[in-house]
């Protein structure tokens, strides 16, 4: 797993991360995730490979916790064949309790198009995620159904901005358009804002103008090892 710093708007630190698996090859070297994931999908394990994902995760988020980082916040990623997984929730629901990390740091991304193929069982799945504390995210928002309905329906904490969205801030005046009207969006139903993609201090200053709550990016550090992390906690990272 690498870890990318997700960063206060305001204060400009690293108020968590996001888990991203990699795979360390011994011909090919680093691959990235858009090359296995669809194949993992497809072949099913994926599920024991989000297992794997979120116990080590926990483990590395412990790790903080017991150095003295007791804030940061662990956003892990949901795919749409584990949430298919009938024992979804008794795995996350174990795992937290064996490595003793509180629900309250964990936050679970999921995707629009996975609320929306079955929705009985998303809400009651998001329901019992809620009643741990968990925090639930809509990844990549804007770019899947157009219907908004879902977030009345559903309980999500957090609106995640999709990068494409971002890339085209200042330039594109449609992009920084749905952009402000997502913040703003967000802002009117009480949820928390991330913006995916930072890259330019241009981006920030655009979203910290529009009172988005947090960003990601290369702006402020690409995904890195876990201990290389440590360094930076707690820290102001100025882009």
């Amino acid at each position: 797993l690498y870890y990318q710093p997700r960063m206060n708007i305001k204060s400009n630190t690293i108020v968590g991360v996001e888990a991203l698996i990699r795979w360390q090859h011994p011909q090919l070297g680093m691959i990235p995730p858009g090359q296995f994931i669809s194949i993992m999908e497809d072949t099913a394990m994926i599920i024991p490979m989000g297992e794997w994902v979120l116990r080590t995760a926990c483990v590395q988020l412990k790790r903080w916790q017991d150095a003295g980082f007791s804030a940061i916040q662990m956003a892990v990623n949901v795919s749409a064949r584990q949430f298919q997984d009938k024992g979804l929730v008794n795995n996350v629901r174990r795992i937290i309790a064996e490595i003793g990390v509180p629900p309250s740091l964990i936050e679970l991304e999921i995707t629009e198009s996975l609320l929306m193929d079955n929705q009985d069982t998303a809400l009651q799945m998001l329901n019992e995620f809620h009643a741990m504390g968990i925090s639930i995210a809509i990844d990549d928002f804007g770019t899947g159904y157009s219907s908004l309905s879902y977030l009345l329906k559903f309980p999500i904490d957090i609106i995640k901005i999709d990068r494409s969205f971002i890339a085209g801030i200042p330039d594109d005046k449609d992009a920084c358009a749905i952009t402000t009207a997502i913040i703003a969006l967000s802002k009117s139903m009480r949820l928390k804002v991330t913006a995916e993609g930072i890259a330019t201090q241009v981006q920030e200053d655009f979203i910290r103008l529009h009172d988005c709550d947090e960003g990601q990016g290369y702006l402020y550090a690409m995904p890195m090892p876990a201990e290389a992390l440590p360094g930076i906690f707690n820290k102001k990272i100025d882009g």
